[in-house]
């Protein structure tokens, strides 16, 4: 099967959407604290939007280029290969799972349910661990550097979050939603297996 040549045009329409809403946390991060940060706390509140809306916002460059710069390398192929409307779905769930994944794990593990979280990370997350399902043997780069199969790699990285995430209930650990990350890893592992007949026709193109 030849494999059409679609441009990643979900992917460049969500990069494009994060720019503007990472301008704003410069001139209203009251307003976006309240509106594009999700935690448990803000769910108790009502604010449900903020599990969808969490997924766009970044207020540190860093973060925002990273994940932007991720989502493009692994992102496009996926889109190429699922179609627009189906890579669209599957980013959105993977997202919306993520960030209520951290709501939960804030409260109920790590005991900080008005601890905030921003990112597109768990929505990656799921793209990786996707990848990895599909292509297993294909090398990425671990940290940038290490080429790595890409089902070890991913698998490293669920290792990590698991060892970051037990150290953030013991009181330690670095400032990273871990549990986003897992929810979103989660959510890609569950969508290959779940849509294993199409999964095989990917792998084959």
């Amino acid at each position: 099967m030849i494999l059409k040549a679609r441009l990643p045009v979900v992917v460049n329409s969500i990069i494009i959407i994060n720019i503007p809403i990472f301008l704003l946390w410069m001139f209203s991060p009251q307003i976006m604290e309240d509106h594009f940060a999700v935690s448990w706390t803000g769910l108790q509140q009502g604010r449900f939007w903020t599990l969808l809306t969490s997924v766009f916002s970044h207020f540190l460059f860093i973060h925002l280029f990273v994940n932007m710069f991720v989502l493009r390398s692994f992102g496009s192929l996926l889109e190429r290969l699922m179609g627009h409307l189906l890579f669209l779905k599957f980013y959105l769930i993977a997202g919306l799972i993520s960030s209520f994944t951290h709501c939960f794990v804030s409260n109920y593990f790590v005991g900080k349910p008005d601890l905030p979280a921003v990112g597109a990370s768990g929505a990656i997350a799921g793209l990786i661990l996707l990848f990895a399902m599909l292509f297993p043997k294909e090398k990425i780069l671990l940290f940038g550097i290490i080429p790595i199969p890409a089902f070890w790699g991913a698998m490293g990285f669920i290792g990590l979050d698991l060892w970051g995430l037990i150290e953030q209930t013991q009181g330690g650990g670095l400032p990273i939603g871990h549990g986003a990350h897992l929810g979103g890893a989660f959510t890609g592992i569950i969508y290959y297996f779940f849509f294993r007949r199409r999964a095989r026709q990917y792998r084959g193109i």
